[in-house]
């Protein structure tokens, strides 16, 4: 769909090819949520900030492909470029192991065993012995810190028999039903608010680093205020405020734990914005809006952690997916409340909405009914 983007006859055609490509960018947290049940609790925080890593490097390397083609070519060359990727990765999922949790759920036990022999393996280490089973519990229990190996692979084979009911297929509306039962509902519901409001905030605050500025000379001179960005300093700015939140949460994640490390940067993030309500010098703003960024960016990568740990292996896709989709809403919405206030020159308005979104989402942290640092995954 993207590499089809390019060849859009009319506008309309690109509109409806560009949606069909977002349907695909939108399943990209299926993979977070693989990639974390092949790490071992004591790396997942770690192991998920390298791997964050390379979104942000994707980023930066569309940005320099923009600044690159778009002055010699046009878009129509941009949207072929930018699908190249995408086909260079098509190969790899055919070698990609599928997951033995999934594997489990699916009372597929025999290919489980397969993957886990193959990391075993590759490992050069043995499986303990047993027989694989898995057993779905009715209730979620956040407080269990069984270890993984516990779970899955039984020594006495006495043990090893498999509810077929309960492994059977769930369904997306069944799925949903058990992410709102009660032992799953607080959960949900805060990460809804979480993810809502930290996506509120990253983009808003990205909109406010390349628009501050001119909305200040604008609103001064009383001048209509434009769209205008400065591309070089934009592009420099994404690296370096997304490496800086890379590196803050690197420290945190396994330090402080993801409910403390998202908190803190959250209320970190409103203490840099705060000066902000009043106009302040060039200067002083790109500094604070430096920090807010990096804060920011710490704090989201942190809870695209936390969501897919959060829940248990039959329900932890479609769990960190709704929230991941709340999120998008939140993205959606920002420009058309916070940054309209600031192009209508109410900037202590746009930046109260800031900071009372942001401390919500804080606040809704510190809620959360489980801390998954070094837990084994349901």
């Amino acid at each position: 769909m993207g590499f089809l983007s390019a060849l859009s006859p009319n506008y309309l055609c690109l509109v409806a090819l560009r949606f069909l490509v977002g349907v695909g960018v939108g399943g990209s947290h299926v993979f977070t949520s693989w990639f974390l049940e092949f790490v071992p609790a004591k790396n997942r925080g770690t192991c998920m900030i390298v791997l964050s890593l390379f979104w942000t490097l994707g980023t930066i390397l569309e940005a320099s492909l923009a600044w690159v083609v778009l002055p010699v070519l046009n878009w129509r060359w941009l949207l072929a470029f930018t699908a190249i990727p995408c086909f260079l990765l098509l190969p790899f999922f055919g070698l990609t192991p599928e997951s033995p949790r999934y594997l489990c759920v699916q009372n597929r036990m025999s290919d489980a065993t397969d993957v886990l022999e193959r990391m075993a393996s590759a490992n050069q280490s043995a499986l303990p012995p047993g027989v694989l089973t898995y057993h779905r519990e009715t209730k979620v229990d956040h407080d269990t810190l069984a270890s993984e190996s516990e779970c899955l692979l039984p020594v006495r084979a006495k043990d090893c028999t498999v509810d077929d009911a309960k492994s059977s297929e769930y369904d997306s509306l069944a799925a949903l039903r058990t992410l709102l039962s009660h032992n799953l509902l607080r959960s949900t519901l805060l990460l809804w608010l979480v993810f809502f409001a930290n996506s509120f905030a990253y983009y808003g605050i990205v909109l406010l680093t390349s628009q501050l500025s001119d909305a200040n000379k604008s609103c001064a001179s009383g001048v209509i205020f434009g769209l205008h960005q400065k591309d070089t300093n934009i592009y420099k700015d994404t690296f370096i405020t997304s490496l800086a939140g890379l590196l803050l949460s690197a420290v945190l994640v396994d330090w402080f734990g993801r409910k403390a490390s998202m908190w803190s940067m959250m209320f970190a993030c409103c203490a840099f914005l705060g000066p902000l309500v009043f106009h302040e010098n060039e200067l002083l703003t790109t500094i604070l809006l430096f920090g807010a960024r990096a804060c920011a960016m710490g704090s989201f990568t942190i809870l695209c952690l936390y969501a897919p740990e959060v829940y248990p292996s039959y329900v932890r896709s479609t769990g960190a997916g709704i929230a991941t989709a709340i999120g998008r809403v939140g993205g959606v919405v920002c420009p058309i409340v916070a940054v309209a206030m600031l192009r209508s020159c109410n900037q202590m308005g746009a930046l109260v909405v800031f900071e009372v979104v942001l401390c919500l989402a804080a606040v809704a942290c510190m809620f959360f009914p489980v801390e998954t640092k070094g837990r084994g995954m349901d």
